[in-house]
């Protein structure tokens, strides 16, 4: 058998990563590939770290949860199964958005960067103790780091006594979810 993993960057690579056409994307599932995503969102094909962070951020842009609950990396004619431990992104940081005000920017660990809002809404991860996963597109989250974690702590403001996270038009209460 081929390489699946060469096949795949050679499928996308050209491709704009930052929204690849996924929804137009349902090729037949190819199979099992050994890439497994740890909780802590290190990357392993066949038990060794992927060090390229090009292949991760490619791998990641097309990756995507199914009504099954299994993650697969797709393109326009391969479907690959892969092995999430938690949830297969981080969020690394946590900013005010330099171009909306009262807007809060979440940073993930591929470098892309996700408003959070009604649209990406954070939700308690009980695996972890209640710590917040960002909701992205495709079925996917990223789970707060410890530093950004800490960061949207500090960002809370005490709405009638509730330390809650506000980002836009959009609010997290803090502390009730675990």
């Amino acid at each position: 058998m081929a390489n699946p993993l060469a096949g795949i960057e050679k499928q996308v690579g050209r491709r704009n990563l930052d929204a690849p056409p996924l929804h137009l994307w349902h090729p037949p599932l190819s199979g099992d590939i050994a890439i497994r995503i740890a909780a802590d969102g290190s990357w392993y094909h066949e038990g060794a770290v992927i060090q390229r962070e090009s292949l991760v951020r490619l791998f990641a842009s097309i990756l995507r949860r199914e009504p099954d609950g299994e993650y697969y990396l797709v393109t326009p004619a391969e479907k690959w199964r892969i092995q999430v431990e938690l949830h297969p992104l981080i969020v690394t940081d946590v900013m005010p958005s330099a171009g909306q005000a009262g807007v809060l920017q979440a940073t993930l660990n591929t470098g892309k960067t996700v408003a959070i809002s009604e649209k990406n809404p954070l939700f308690p991860e009980p695996a972890v103790g209640g710590i917040p996963v960002l909701t992205l597109d495709h079925g996917l989250g990223a789970l707060l780091s410890r530093a950004a974690w800490y960061r949207v702590a500090d960002m809370a403001e005490d709405v009638a006594g509730i330390p809650t996270l506000i980002s836009g038009d959009y609010r997290y209460v803090l502390g009730e979810h675990h």
